[in-house]
């Protein structure tokens, strides 16, 4: 097994650096990443209904969608991302426990009381330090997961905590459930690098598997998949099923009341309600947001090209 320790923290790097192992090489592998604040959604989710927009907004979290299936995750720089990859012969070796298990094994050497829920997240006690998800290619199965070492939980927290009702489609939701940090229940590793450098010597134990840096071709190849794929608006968020939104809400005294509808994150449909607007400006603005994005920055010029002021809380308002 080639085992891989990425330095590019940028995630839509690193998830494009997945993709290309699975489908790019023959080898087993082992692979740690990090990056900074990012909120990462599984591949069957609506990505604005898993995060806290204004918050993910306002403090620069950046939002990436992953191929595999699963719920939404948060990333910074005090969790370690893992992934396996690995040739399998038969459906049976598709299984969450094969990858976990090597995880657990070294949690445990440093007398971490881990275990297993039956979600295949990882526990300690009954709070989360880890959520795994899988991806099958051809004969070649992706298993990937977090481990909140020191996390900024008071951060995760914000940037997935949604409003309930807002978003209503098929679209894969999120189990959300109480998380801690791994650090603390432990002496032995006090920073992310040690634990960093644990995890890649427990599995160079193993005489079989060798470090690999990846060539000046991959690091190309990886850089154009995610540049043309994994940092594109249209994977991000463009590639969410179908959805309804529906906010209703007071900006000062006025209430103003959205509904959208949203396909492959184009607007379909737009009704305005409520008193903020007169009839025929809400008529004016419905027409221009037909058709485009549902995104921050086009709804903001949009309005801004027909509203003498555009406030930052107007345009939350669609979110």
């Amino acid at each position: 097994m080639l085992c891989l320790h990425l330095k590019n923290n940028d995630p839509y790097f690193c998830l494009a650096a997945e993709e290309y192992l699975l489908k790019k090489f023959s080898d087993d592998i082992f692979m740690l990443w990090q990056s900074g604040n990012t909120v990462v959604v599984g591949k069957h989710q609506n990505a604005l209904a898993e995060i806290n927009y204004p918050y993910v907004h306002e403090n620069n979290v950046r939002v990436a969608r992953r191929i595999s299936g699963g719920g939404t995750v948060f990333h910074d720089e005090g969790n370690v991302n893992f992934a396996y990859i690995k040739n399998v012969s038969s459906p049976a070796e598709i299984n969450f426990k094969l990858f976990t298990r090597p995880i657990v094994d070294a949690l445990k050497n440093l007398n971490i009381p881990v275990v297993v829920s039956d979600r295949n997240d990882l526990l300690v006690g009954d709070k989360k330090i880890s959520g795994n998800a899988e991806h099958v290619f051809k004969n070649r199965v992706l298993h990937h997961g977090t481990l909140l070492f020191n996390s900024d939980l008071e951060a995760l927290g914000k940037a997935i905590q949604v409003a309930p009702g807002k978003y209503q489609g098929k679209a894969v939701q999120s189990n959300r459930s109480e998380v801690v940090n791994i650090r603390p229940f432990q002496n032995e590793i006090q920073t992310i690098d040690e634990f960093k450098e644990y995890l890649i010597a427990c599995q160079l134990k193993n005489n079989e598997n060798s470090f690999y840096e990846l060539s000046e071709a991959d690091l190309h190849n990886i850089r154009q998949q995610a540049e043309e794929k994994f940092h594109t608006w249209e994977w991000i968020f463009g590639y969410s099923p179908r959805y309804s939104f529906r906010n209703e809400q007071h900006l000062g005294i006025p209430l103003l009341g959205i509904g959208l509808e949203v396909n492959k994150g184009q607007i379909k449909a737009v009704t305005i309600t409520g008193d903020y607007f007169p009839q025929h400006q809400a008529e004016l603005i419905s027409h221009a947001l037909t058709g485009g994005r549902h995104s921050y920055d086009e709804i903001r010029d949009k309005l801004e090209e027909l509203l003498f002021e555009v406030p930052k809380e107007l345009v939350l308002a669609f979110f």
